[in-house]
């Protein structure tokens, strides 16, 4: 130990520069481990940031895709955590720019559904209004062919049956004497002057005497004072003119004759539907005054012509009557099952699927192998409405899927993002994330005020043209028809008014409109039609007064926000409606006449708004 210590002072100098040497050695190698590694970390840093402001991330909103923001954070409409847009892209290079990208969650939360496209044959279900009607064919109006006096009458009664032949009344006429007398002064003349015989007889054949009446005039040698008129037909008497002792001149109509062994039941069929309807179709029908007993026949005869006003044809059907339940002016329901079958194994598609601007027709079509659901806008030719579904005569092929329900939410979502749209097909520059984002937290607000109001508010009326208002105000028009049928309590007629409330929206022109107020229209159409075809597709009085008043929430918002022309209308309501929930209409005049109760509660009611 002791030589070790000596040792080490002896030699400390050379010592003390092996360690000096050593520290430097070391501190050279880390130091320039550590650098390599603060380089290389510094390296990856700045290669990170580069790659970031290369492809910077966008962050969206699952439930409201038109969100878009340059940083995470919270939705300004639901605040819900955004997500990056990449996750909600579609895979690969095939992507259509004016592809819609949206989230399971946000389709489910906008009640997104889709079908596939198929064909089949188009049928359509018509119902169809009429009245039970006297063949024409078989009647008989009796007039009087020569002047005289009602001596004797054997018809006392309007319906009385009477067989052909039979007497109808007993006639004078000093016309018919004298010519009578002419008769027999030619008849001494006959062989000799033949032409004023053939006259004689002639006048008497005009004024309806038969061959028999005339040789028996002859054979007597004597005029006859009193003349019968004869049933031409067998039938029932539905009209009498005269009475005993009456004095009539020529030409007067004395009696009217119906044969009801055979009658015509006639249907309205409205112009949108006649191409459904050929001669020979069958036709299920019943007859209220008759119920339980079913009729069935076969379309005779549809009118080449459409009424002015009501906008119908007649449908004809013959029918056999000989047990006489079937009487003139009968209401009658009739059911035709009607396929086009010059259209067979065409492209149909439901109603809700299509969006409708007046000018075109769009739906969305799903786009396959996609992570998301994706839309794609396709425009498409409709064919016929077979009423719930339509005929594609162009645009889609069978086995593509398209969306049938929450299309509206679609093509909103498509319009705020700037993609090609119902009412912009070309598309457009979107908003900036920030500007976007802005714009929705601005909508939000201003969604929750109008709310608050009970009625959202989206067009000026001012901007709204006037042929749309007078479209609306003839909407209106026939409303009230409908609305007073309910008052009265009359469902077959509530029936009939619906079916004219629905022709007059379908004459409304949407493409009159632009923007907000063509879309705003788009929404309120869709529910006011929903309700109108229930009330017109039942004869039910208190399943009419249900949809009534969901028809009424959507038309008042219609008239509030697009107005009417020249017309004051009133808002008014009853407490005790749709189950003591309450239930609003509209009236042409302040007085209470309720819709939804009838005779029962007339004037149960208050008036909430006068509009002008």
């Amino acid at each position: 130990m002791n030589t070790i210590i000596k040792n080490i002072k002896e030699n400390y100098k050379l010592v003390l520069g092996v360690l000096i040497v050593g520290m430097v050695l070391g501190w050279l190698f880390f130091h320039s481990s550590t650098a390599n590694t603060f380089s290389e970390n510094k390296k990856e840093s700045n290669d990170g940031h580069v790659h970031e402001s290369e492809d910077p991330t966008i962050w969206t909103c699952s439930m409201h895709p038109q969100i878009k923001q340059d940083k995470p954070g919270q939705c300004p409409i639901c605040a819900m955590d955004l997500i990056p847009l990449q996750s909600m892209s579609a895979e690969g290079d095939d992507v259509n720019p004016n592809e819609l990208h949206m989230t399971e969650s946000a389709a489910k939360l906008a009640e997104i559904q889709t079908s596939l496209v198929k064909k089949g044959v188009p049928e359509k279900e018509l119902r169809l209004q009429g009245k039970v009607q006297a063949d024409e064919r078989n009647i008989a109006e009796i007039t009087a062919r020569f002047g005289g006096r009602i001596e004797k009458l054997f018809v006392n009664f309007t319906g009385q049956q009477v067989r052909k032949g039979e007497k109808l009344a007993t006639i004078y006429s000093p016309d018919l004497l004298t010519a009578q007398r002419e008769l027999l002064e030619a008849v001494s003349s006959k062989e000799t002057r033949p032409s004023l015989y053939n006259a004689a007889k002639g006048k008497l054949k005009l004024w309806d005497l038969n061959e028999e009446q005339i040789q028996n005039i002859e054979d007597k040698g004597e005029p006859q004072t009193y003349f019968d008129i004869l049933a031409p037909i067998t039938g029932t008497v539905s009209m009498r003119n005269v009475s005993k002792g009456d004095y009539i001149k020529e030409g007067a109509t004395l009696f009217k004759v119906l044969d009801l062994s055979n009658v015509w039941v006639q249907f309205d069929a409205y112009e949108n539907d006649l191409s459904w309807i050929k001669i020979g179709d069958r036709v299920e029908f019943t007859v209220q005054a008759i119920p339980g007993k079913n009729y069935s026949a076969k379309v005779s005869f549809i009118e080449p012509f459409i009424d002015a006003k009501t906008r119908v044809a007649k449908i004809r059907v013959d029918l056999s009557n000989n047990d006489q339940l079937l009487k003139p002016e009968m209401f009658v329901t009739g059911l035709i099952q009607s396929k086009l079958t010059k259209n067979k194994n065409v492209i149909l598609i439901p109603k809700t699927a299509v969006l409708w601007t007046g000018k075109r027709s769009i739906v969305y079509v799903k786009v396959p192998d996609r992570n998301n659901p994706t839309f794609l806008l396709r425009e498409v030719v409709l064919g016929s409405d077979t009423g719930d579904a339509y005929v594609i005569s162009e645009g889609l092929n069978e086995g593509e899927e398209i969306a049938t329900n929450g299309v509206f939410k679609i093509d909103a979502s498509a319009q705020l993002q700037g993609l090609a749209s119902m009412m912009n097909p070309e598309g457009g520059v979107g908003s900036t994330p920030h500007d976007m984002s802005k714009m929705d937290m601005e909508n939000s607000e201003s969604k929750s005020s109008t709310e608050n109001s009970g009625l959202k508010m989206k067009v000026e009326k001012n901007t709204v043209p006037e042929a749309f208002k007078k479209q609306l105000t003839a909407v209106y028009s026939t409303y009230i028809e409908m609305k007073n049928a309910l008052v009265s309590a009359e469902p077959k007629k509530a029936v009939s008014e619906a079916q004219k409330v629905e022709q007059a929206l379908n004459k409304v022109q949407m493409e009159l409109l632009e923007g907000d107020a063509h879309i705003t229209w788009m929404e309120q159409l869709k529910e006011m039609q929903k309700s109108i075809q229930a009330i017109s597709e039942t004869e039910k009085i208190d399943q009419q007064r249900l949809e009534f008043s969901s028809f009424n929430l959507a038309f008042y918002k219609s008239i509030k926000t697009f107005g009417l022309t020249n017309t004051e209308t009133y808002y008014q309501f009853c407490p005790m409606a749709n189950e003591d929930k309450g239930a609003y209409w509209l009236s042409e005049t302040k007085d209470i006449r309720n819709p939804y109760f009838g005779d029962m509660m007339l004037k149960c009611g208050e008036n909430r708004e006068t509009i002008k």
